[in-house]
């Protein structure tokens, strides 16, 4: 008999019942999680873990990027900007740079951190 994780039943809970603002938070929040992850992986010289955290962190980038929409005049410039912060994360983890990875990691702190003022501008409305 498999035993449930009630951390784990949490989080999928939270994930199934969050609005699209929420999820995009969750998606910023995750990156950042995974970039500290790479960033302590890298001062142990533990090059699998800092590949697949990075890994992870681009993959949440591709997605945010994904899920832009075309029709809004912003997306222009966020599709860059989530292009920019994708092939940074690429460099920072061939060249093994922690440098590389704090300027995306500081990017995406300032995209959370303005998501986060607008979802609160919206539900104040």
């Amino acid at each position: 008999m498999a035993t449930i994780n009630p951390y784990q039943a949490y989080q999928q809970n939270s994930v199934m019942t969050a609005s699209p603002q929420e999820l995009t938070l969750m998606l910023y929040n995750g990156s950042l999680k995974f970039m500290k992850l790479a960033k302590k992986a890298m001062a142990e010289n533990n090059f699998q873990e800092k590949n697949t955290n990075i890994i992870k962190a681009q993959n949440i980038t591709q997605e945010l990027r994904v899920t832009l929409d075309p029709d809004a005049e912003i997306s222009k410039n966020m599709e860059q900007l989530y292009e920019y912060m994708y092939t940074r994360l690429i460099e920072a983890n061939t060249k093994n740079d922690v440098a590389i990875l704090e300027e995306v990691e500081g990017l995406m702190v300032e995209l959370r951190d303005t998501w986060k003022q607008v979802m609160g501008m919206v539900k104040n409305g």
